[in-house]
Parts: structure tokens; sequence; C-alpha cells
């Protein structure tokens, strides 16, 4: 049986940190979260976790919630073909979809971040999300039956959506997304 786990370890997290913001930071600073098997699209959780890495945990929060009600989109910039192009925020990418119930998904394990971060007495306000990823996990097997004898395989794949983030200086954090959005 395959162990459930985080993809990037603390050493991995700390070099991609001083990388990408060239700040040194410890392993005390780390917060986690994973959540097992939601029945989401894995392609839609896969352009959401491209889509909030790098912003603050609160920034996710607010940005996700308005995609669950539909008030803003999530660029889609992997699976696009022959999907229809919306009039978007952004320059660039014009494929867009509000992925209402990915959206859900993530904000329970956004809000299990924020928790994790606020137990290890970390400044909530300055985590940022370093390492976000959607991976595929068990498929849920079920048949329909049909007529002489016959079934339909009814597969439901589902999810495993993995964050992590990094208490960073003020200095660092992002101020705003970054995408802004531009009067409709």
């Amino acid at each position: 049986m395959a162990r459930i786990g985080y993809s990037a370890g603390a050493r991995e997290i700390i070099d991609l940190v001083r990388r990408r913001y060239g700040i040194n930071i410890e392993e005390e600073h780390i917060a986690r979260a994973i959540g097992n098997e939601f029945r989401v699209s894995w392609k839609k959780s896969v352009e959401i976790a491209r889509f909030i890495k790098g912003m603050t945990v609160r920034q996710a929060i607010g940005y996700l919630e308005d995609v669950a009600r539909l008030r803003r989109p999530v660029p889609m910039r992997r699976f696009i073909k022959k999907q229809a192009h919306h009039r978007t925020p952004w320059e660039g990418w014009p494929v867009a979809k509000w992925p209402v119930k990915a959206a859900k998904a993530f904000l329970e394990v956004l809000e299990n971040l924020e928790n994790n971060a606020r137990y290890k007495g970390l400044d909530v306000d300055r985590v940022v999300i370093v390492h976000s990823a959607a991976h595929k996990g068990i498929k849920i097997r079920n048949y329909m039956p049909r007529a002489f004898g016959r079934a339909t395989p009814w597969f439901q794949d589902t999810v495993n959506i993995e964050l992590i983030g990094v208490e960073l200086p003020a200095a660092v954090v992002p101020k705003r997304l970054r995408l802004v959005p531009k009067p409709y």
C-alpha cells in the first residue's frame, strides 16, 4: 500500500525559499496541510494549485471564496484544448473557468493550513504558500448494471491536496495579488 505523505521535505522547502526569496529560514517557520481523497476534478485542482502558489494564505482564501461565489475566474494554463475563451482580468491567458467544487476543497485545506500555522505560533498574515500540489488519489470503482447481464464501469477519481506555507519577513511578503482585475 502506498504511503500518503508530503512530496517535499523540510530541507527541500528551506532550499526553495532560499532560491526564490533569498532568505534563510528554519524548520519552525514551515506549516503544512494535506487533504486526502476529495471527489473533485484533478485537472482543475492542478490549475488552482498552480494559481495560488506564491500568495499569502489570506489572499488565497479571499480569492477562492470569490471563485466559489462565481465572482472571479481561475486561469487554465495546461488543460485548455477545446475550451472557450473568456474575458479575463489578466493578460496572456484567455482561458478561464470557475471550478467551484475544487475551490471549496482547497478552502478546507487552506483553513487547515491557517490553523496549523497559528498552532505553531506563526504570524498568519505573513505565511506565504511556497508549495501547492494536487495528486491523484485512489479510484473509487463502481459499476452500472446494463441490459442482458452487462455492466459499464462508473469509476470516480479522487484528489489529494498538499499545501506548505512559510512565514516570511514582512519585507518579502507579497503586498497584493499577482493579478489586478480590470473593471468590466
